[in-house]
């Protein structure tokens, strides 16, 4: 008998809740969610469980031969009814469950259509733009080449015209290489 008032005694030292700690209970889902994670950073060195995701509902194959074909018509038992509501009951469901996919499936294959229009149009729309940006940069290095060939008429200077040219065309090879929006 006195084992059984030590082991007692044991229960109610492993059991004696913590007077540190006061009762928190959570009022709202954050309060709640900071809560297990508190609790799960306690101890850094224990598992956590996380459940694998739930599989998705399918329901049982239609049977390919039905042996009692009943209705709910007269003639059939009071418990045949029920036998054939259930029958009923899962085809319906099978039903709209293969429905519901095809739906899914139409939705997907919609979205992807609408992705891939979105993309050409943003593509068809940047190649435009860089051509005007080209076209744009291709008149103004014409307006520096014209420039430059009426300076280098009144000046009477080939070798100054030549070494601009270079330089202009240095100038062109970093203005490509410029990574400034606006500048050189």
């Amino acid at each position: 008998m006195g084992d059984e008032s030590d082991e007692k005694q044991d229960k109610k030292k492993r059991y004696q809740p913590k007077k540190d700690q006061p009762l928190v209970l959570p009022k709202t889902a954050a309060d709640k969610q900071r809560m297990q994670i508190e609790k799960l950073m306690r101890n850094t060195e224990k598992d956590v469980y996380i459940p694998d995701r739930p599989k998705d509902w399918k329901p049982r194959a239609p049977p390919e031969f039905v042996r009692d074909v009943m209705g709910s018509s007269a003639g059939a038992g009071s418990g045949e009814f029920h036998v054939y509501r259930g029958f009923r009951r899962r085809e319906y469901a099978r039903q709209m469950f293969i429905q519901g996919v095809g739906e899914v499936e139409t939705k997907n294959e919609e979205f992807h259509k609408k992705l891939e229009e979105n993309q050409k149009k943003a593509d068809n729309k940047t190649a435009k733009k860089r051509a005007k940006r080209q076209k744009k940069k291709q008149k103004m290095q014409e307006k520096k080449k014209q420039k430059l060939q009426e300076e280098g008429k009144g000046d009477d200077s080939d070798s100054k015209s030549e070494s601009e040219d270079e330089k202009d065309d240095n100038e062109d090879d970093a203005e490509e290489n410029c990574f400034v929006i606006g500048g050189r």
